[in-house]
């Protein structure tokens, strides 16, 4: 092999020197200005009289020529005016020294500065923060889950959000400020990169979060990165060595056993979204006004569940304690080894360890009254009425989507045997509709068609069934789906209007903002699937002990929240105390929570009629159509 020449060799270091970078190039091109600087000025005031300016008596000193220099490297014009043929010479050199290297210098500064500024953008510097929340991809859940959070950190004297997402930073912050606005107190840093890139996790400090928020994406296979991700924080070699605080969704049952394997020493809370809007859905058709109370229990707006230990209860029983306080409403117990129990027998006792479940506007707002009296009505107490035996019931199920075949199996939970559930849909999903459930007490009927065909809702005769359920097509853009879901509603209603029939419709939206549009079909609710998930996903990550409550409130097993008429608990017409009904409720083994006033049905302003964790003290006067809202075993 020959032996490298000089030219060779220069050539090899000056590529290696340009190749290390923009501090680099700066520090070489300012070294080499210098020297020219350096060397001038030294020629210059060796040089005395000779070398100086035309008109002067002595020569310049050393500093005095070596500013003259710079200054002529900055801005060549300024050797216009010298004088003097030595010093213009010397000065010449000077500038085209500038010329050359001054100049280039200068290039390199600019570029440096756009290329950090680039950077900047593409928001890849590394967060700072500690007891921050994380949000890991993005999707149009991160519109509910911001504002929630910000609304639940707002007695909080500083609060950070940091979102890692595949997506362009200055995108993400103008979409959040679009469709945020505003968020207080609450900082939100945005960064890009890709989230199962352990990598890329590092920017967004994860191991100092007190939560951290995996949203999986609309397209693909949401579960494989969901599990992905989480690995990519789990099996991290810069982990915490204390647990996280993970909350999550998966759409498929099969992934559950996966994720809880994932890290056993991690809380990992899962949400299975199509199961949870299947439950809602199904207990919603039957008892219009449920979504609504769900979405109070759920949003940092109004009242929400806590725990609280509360030593004095100790020894009582859960049915004493329903009256203890005025602004709050006991639902239940978590016992001393994390347990939960939701409306427990009325004659279990609390233990000193346990923890009370309440529904209060605010952790400190759970207040023990202090009555010595509980001012129960007891002549308004209306003795448990008989429960009448439940007919079969007819179900429409409009529409079809992955939530559709649990619904119709959670119906089938519901109704007794001899029911019926009707499906239309177009043709090319009717074997997944004969496919999708085996029901025990209702049978399934397919109709093809499409749900915005007037004609084909009048000849299904709408009118003969009790129940009416509208899916929103999840194939389409979330507002083409809406506005298809809005035509079918508007006919629906026409429909009932004109044969005066009771049956009840529910409809599901997939955007929140395509809701007060909708009231105008006056639908008895609406389930808008991603922002209840939201919802849940946003209390999950402030306290994820949250997760069994919510668990065994959406479970059709145990207790769960029933709308029952007021007439069946206190007398209608006469002013009465919510003490009372909780009293009533009481002796039939149920918690009431709070009621509904159907004359506010359709006022979205006095939240559809619902009012939860009522002012015990408070007298109103029901009508024989209100609603007492409880937490039942049926």
């Amino acid at each position: 092999m020959p032996k490298p020449g000089v030219k060779e060799r220069w050539n090899y270091w000056f590529d290696n020197f340009m190749s290390r970078g923009t501090l680099a190039l700066i520090g070489g091109l300012s070294a080499i200005s210098l020297v020219i600087i350096f060397v001038m000025a030294a020629v210059v005031s060796l040089g005395g009289v000779a070398l100086a300016p035309e008109g002067s008596t002595e020569g310049l000193s050393f500093a005095e020529a070596a500013w003259e220099g710079l200054m002529r490297t900055l801005d060549a014009g300024t050797m216009g005016g010298d004088a003097g043929w030595g010093f213009r010479i010397s000065m010449f050199v000077v500038t085209v020294g500038g010329v050359f290297f001054i100049s280039t210098l200068i290039g390199v500064l600019t570029a440096g500065v756009e290329s950090k500024i680039e950077e900047l953008r593409k928001g890849r510097s590394r967060v700072l923060e500690t007891n921050h929340t994380v949000i890991l991809g993005w999707s149009p859940q991160i519109f509910t889950i911001i504002p929630e959070i910000v609304t639940a950190n707002e007695n909080q004297s500083k609060s950070v959000i940091a979102i890692l997402a595949d997506k362009d930073k200055v995108e993400m912050e103008e979409e959040i400020r679009d469709r945020v606005g505003a968020t207080g107190k609450t900082k939100i840093i945005c960064r890009s990169g890709t989230p199962i890139d352990p990598s890329d996790l590092e920017i967004i400090s994860p191991h100092s979060a007190r939560s951290i928020i995996i949203l999986p994406p609309e397209e693909g296979d949401a579960d494989s990165y969901v599990i992905k991700t989480t690995l990519a924080l789990t099996n991290n070699a810069n982990r915490r060595p204390e647990p996280y605080n993970i909350v999550t969704q998966i759409r498929n049952a099969r992934n559950l056993s996966v994720v809880d394997m994932l890290s056993p020493t991690d809380r990992i809370n899962a949400v299975l979204t199509g199961d949870v809007i299947a439950r809602v859905t199904a207990q919603t058709s039957r008892q219009s006004g449920l979504s609504v109370i769900y979405t109070e229990l759920l949003n940092f707006g109004g009242d929400e569940i806590y725990f609280k230990a509360e030593p004095s209860l100790s020894g009582k029983s859960f049915g004493d304690a329903l009256s203890v306080y005025e602004d709050s409403t006991i639902i239940g117990i978590q016992q001393s080894d994390g347990s939960v129990r939701l409306n427990p027998p009325m004659d279990t006792r609390i233990a000193p360890d346990d923890k009370i479940i309440a529904v209060s506007a605010d952790d400190d707002t759970i207040k023990l009254s202090g009555l010595t009296k509980i001012p129960v009505q007891t002549s308004l107490i209306r003795s448990s009425a008989k429960r009448e035996s439940i007919a079969p019931e007819k179900a429409l199920l409009i529409g079809w989507n992955d939530s559709a075949a649990l619904i119709v199996s959670e119906l089938d939970n519901y109704v007794n045997k001899g029911s019926s559930v009707t499906v239309v849909a177009d043709l090319e999903y009717s074997e997944a509709v004969k496919q999708s459930t085996s029901l025990k007490n209702q049978k399934i009927i397919f109709r093809s068609g499409d749900s915005t065909d007037r004609a084909l809702l009048d000849e299904l005769n709408v009118a003969d069934y009790n129940h009416v359920i509208v899916l929103a097509d999840t194939n389409l853009d979330p507002q083409a789906a809406d506005a298809r879901t809005l035509i079918t509603l508007l006919h629906l209603r026409n429909i009932a209007e004109q044969n005066a029939t009771p049956f009840s419709i529910v409809s599901e939206m997939l955007d929140i903002r395509n809701r007060e549009l909708a009231e105008v079909a006056r639908v008895d609710d609406f389930i808008v699937s991603d922002h209840l998930i939201s919802l849940m996903m946003s209390q999950l990550s402030e306290n994820g002990d949250l997760f069994d409550v919510f668990t065994d409130l959406f479970d059709p097993q145990g207790s769960e929240i029933y709308l029952k008429p007021v007439g069946d608990y206190v007398e209608p017409g006469q002013p009465v105390n919510f003490y009372t009904v909780v009293e009533a409720a009481r002796q039939r083994g149920e918690v009431a929570i709070g009621y509904r006033v159907v004359s506010e049905l359709h006022d979205a302003g006095k939240a559809y009629g619902v009012r939860t964790n009522p002012p015990k003290s408070k007298q109103v006067t029901f009508s024989g159509a209100d609603k007492v809202i409880v937490l039942a075993e049926e």
